[in-house]
């Protein structure tokens, strides 16, 4: 059992499950990014991981059979903006709700890998432009809303927006889409609700990191309902962690990103301890 003071803020049943994950063969540590290991942020591009999770994770990272990946809806290219990603980092991202995937480079040669279908993506790609473009005619100038460019669609952040504003312009994108593109996935969100193209979820992207890395237990975290989809996947030996309020399948809750930062440096220390 780890001596740091921080231990002493979670209940013996949390310390106890920890203390179990931590001295599996081969960990994964999957963690959403905002809300989670950042907080909500009203500029999406300024969010940042907070000091105390940043060091959590490249403790985790650096321990042996432990890998730690970023599993978040945000795009590949601002997913690294924002954690602050490295060339030579050890950190596995899977961004788009896990339909692409970056791998550190001491694991493949190709930095990047985006598990597209065979077909052509020309006409889909098309429909986003055409949606994106419409939806920033239709609602952008609303004080507040912001619509955010996505590999494989776009997001509609109404955050800053008043509520008739907020609720004006849901509606309206819902309605854009259900008539040009209905076959397309929504997930919503903190204030967000996103349309794409495609259909991986978090809990796709969960599967294919446990089969990825070999990983005998899988510690996941997150905050917001599409990383509920992941919870849901995890087994008897594995440890789901709710960041915030909310229903949840998760066993363990904390209340923000601070004291997720204090949990994984927890976790971080019994794993060192429980290394041969």
């Amino acid at each position: 059992m780890t001596n740091d003071t921080a231990s002493h803020q979670f209940g013996g049943d949390t310390l106890a499950a920890l203390e179990a994950i931590a001295a599996t063969p081969v960990l994964l540590v999957a963690l959403d990014f905002d809300g989670t290991l950042s907080p909500l942020h009203d500029q999406p591009m300024a969010a940042r991981a907070t000091p105390g999770g940043a060091a959590a994770v490249a403790a985790l990272a650096a321990l042996p059979d432990t890998i730690v990946a970023l599993v978040s809806g945000r795009s590949i290219s601002d997913l690294r903006i924002i954690a602050e990603h490295d060339d030579d980092s050890p950190v596995y991202l899977a961004g788009s709700h896990g339909a692409e995937v970056r791998l550190p480079e001491a694991v493949a040669d190709q930095a990047e890998q985006t598990h597209a279908s065979a077909q052509d993506a020309s006409a889909d790609e098309a429909l986003r432009d055409e949606l994106y473009a419409a939806a920033v005619a239709g609602w952008e100038h609303l004080p507040g809303v912001w619509i955010e460019p996505k590999r494989f669609g776009f997001g509609v952040h109404v955050r800053l927006a008043s509520p008739s504003d907020a609720a004006a312009t849901m509606s309206g994108t819902d309605a854009l889409v259900a008539e040009r593109a209905p076959t397309w996935r929504r997930r919503t969100g903190h204030n967000i609700v996103e349309y794409s193209f495609r259909h991986e979820g978090k809990d796709s992207a969960l599967a294919a990191l446990r089969e990825q890395t070999g990983a005998t237990a899988v510690f996941f975290a997150g905050d917001d309902v599409t990383d509920e989809d992941a919870m849901r996947t995890l087994g008897e030996g594995d440890l789901g962690v709710r960041v915030g309020d909310g229903d949840t399948a998760a066993r363990v809750r904390v209340a923000d990103p601070k004291e997720l930062a204090a949990l994984l440096s927890v976790m971080a220390q019994m794993r060192a301890a429980a290394q041969p």
